[in-house]
């Protein structure tokens, strides 16, 4: 039978029972000591950061997931810090973060890697922008060197050989970073945070010893709230803020590359930035992919992903400009992704009223910096409650299973003992069943196709998910009790299969 045939199509399928959102409106249930508003890097940074102390955390999340919106579209870099304005918010956050991210990737087996960046000039002009940069990094406390033209076509010899000058910052990374927000909340709640998913904030208003929260689902009352809540932290500050801000929505558009040549490109390229942003870049990424971008064009809506052939072109004549040989038959996906900035372009990281935490405008270097944001929030919600922390916590998640990673004898012996993780599901990121099962079955666990492409990456690479999704389906339908077409892509109504046809 059709979905469609006697009832609404965009019907919600049953969630994960992990997953089922808080319905209570009961006005007794106890006040809650903190709501975390947004599941992105900053608010799941944030939940990991409190959940060492022993508070009743609740994070609220509008998306089917964490990490669904900025926070996974983006260039997924671990900026080194030379960038930012001395003396200014964001520099302080990228450095610090940055120093922060070796011990954070390490306790949760997030993969990120060091790999250091090169920014390049290619004329005279580009090279007075990169002295000042080399000033910058300086002032900021960041190890950078200038190289010579020989210098770096030694390191990189595919880039332009137009190249004058180039700027290295060894401290810069590249990050997995639909893997770092799961990491994040998954070990959040390992440690005892609530996730509530697909619950939306309609209205805050203060009360007597904190906040009333209203969402789609319920009614909160918590002594405190933290507003990470992204390209729509706007609208929550202007709940109950008198001060208003407001977020621009700055789209940035990327090609993704196939994992053709481990030594194409050794460090992230950046050409020199300009005021719409860090200009673009072509870098490796953790998985052994390529991703050239992004664009940088202020939108009107909040839920633009568009992509272009116009701008695209751009994207793509300005890389190959520091890279002339792009292999453009490698291309296997284009996509886009929105960043929040506020009108004033600054960080907005404050206590704007009691118990009350700002996190607005988090745009570049925002995924770097969120260890040393979450470390700020607990510095003001100290002034408003008692923060004790845990005997218990444990700062680590338990590791994943990397089969790529281990040589063929390990392999064997581990799929020996573990025989659903030598049922390989996706051929091109060769990505076994035993991984899909155990990304569904953690805490912040998989319950969409989307989900799990995030998580363990089936349907990433040259197909394109044609040979594993119906797999994927059949697995997440099997593993949540429901049916195979009440499987979603990502969000409710996002169903792939309209119903049974025999």
């Amino acid at each position: 039978m059709f979905r469609n045939a006697g009832k609404p199509f965009l019907t919600a399928c049953p969630a994960s029972p992990r997953f089922i959102p808080h319905s209570s409106t009961n006005p007794l249930e106890p006040m809650k000591d903190l709501i975390i508003i947004g599941a992105g890097a900053i608010g799941s940074a944030a939940a990991r950061t409190l959940a060492q102390y022993e508070l009743d955390i609740l994070v609220l999340e509008k998306e089917s997931d964490v990490g669904e919106v900025t926070s996974s579209a983006n260039s997924a870099i671990v900026h080194s810090g030379y960038d930012p304005v001395p003396g200014s918010e964001k520099a302080a956050m990228n450095v610090r973060g940055n120093l922060l991210y070796d011990q954070m990737c390490e306790e949760l087996d997030i993969d990120m890697r060091k790999i250091g960046s090169l920014t390049i000039a290619t004329n005279d002009e580009e090279v007075e922008i990169l002295r000042g940069l080399e000033e910058r990094g300086r002032q900021n406390g960041v190890p950078v060197q200038m190289l010579s033209r020989e210098e770096t076509l030694a390191l990189e010899p595919n880039l332009t050989p137009e190249v004058k000058l180039a700027l290295l910052a060894p401290t810069a990374g590249i990050v997995n970073t639909f893997e770092l927000c799961v990491a994040l909340m998954e070990n959040a709640m390992d440690n005892g945070v609530k996730l509530n998913l697909n619950e939306a904030v309609t209205g805050i208003r203060a009360i007597e010893g904190g906040y009333e929260v209203t969402t789609n689902r319920a009614v909160y009352q918590t002594r405190a709230v933290v507003n990470a809540a992204g390209l729509f932290s706007d609208e929550i500050n202007n709940f109950v803020n008198p001060v208003k801000y407001e977020i621009q929505p700055r789209k940035g558009e990327y090609f993704v590359l196939d994992h053709f040549d481990p030594d194409f490109i050794r460090h992230t390229i950046f050409t020199v930035p300009s005021s719409k942003g860090k200009g673009i870049l072509v870098s490796p990424t953790t998985h052994g992919n390529y991703i050239l971008g992004p664009s940088a064009e202020f939108v009107e809506e909040k839920d633009d992903y568009s992509t272009d052939g116009e701008t695209l072109a751009q994207v793509l004549a300005t890389a190959k400009k520091l890279v002339p040989s792009i292999p453009m038959n490698q291309v296997i996906r284009e996509f886009s992704g929105l960043r929040a900035v506020e009108k004033s372009g600054h960080f907005i990281i404050e206590e704007s009223l009691p118990g009350f935490v700002n996190l607005v405008g988090i745009q570049s270097p925002g995924l770097t910096s969120c260890p040393a944001i979450a470390e700020e929030v607990v510095k003001f919600l100290s002034n408003t409650m008692e923060m004790k922390k845990k005997e218990d916590f444990n700062p680590r998640r338990r590791p994943m299973v990397r089969l790529n990673r281990m040589t063929p004898e390990e392999r064997a012996e581990f799929v020996k003992k573990n025989p659903k993780f030598g049922n390989i599901i996706c051929r091109c990121e060769m990505v076994s069943e035993g991984e899909v099962l155990d990304c569904i079955h953690r805490n912040c666990g998989a319950a969409t196709i989307r989900g799990v492409k995030r998580r363990v990456r089936p349907g990433m690479g040259k197909c394109q998910g044609g040979f594993c999704q119906p797999r994927i389906i059949k697995i997440l339908a099997r593993e949540l009790g429901i049916k195979n077409e009440d499987v979603r892509m990502k969000s409710p109504g996002s169903f792939i299969l309209m119903g049974e046809t025999k």
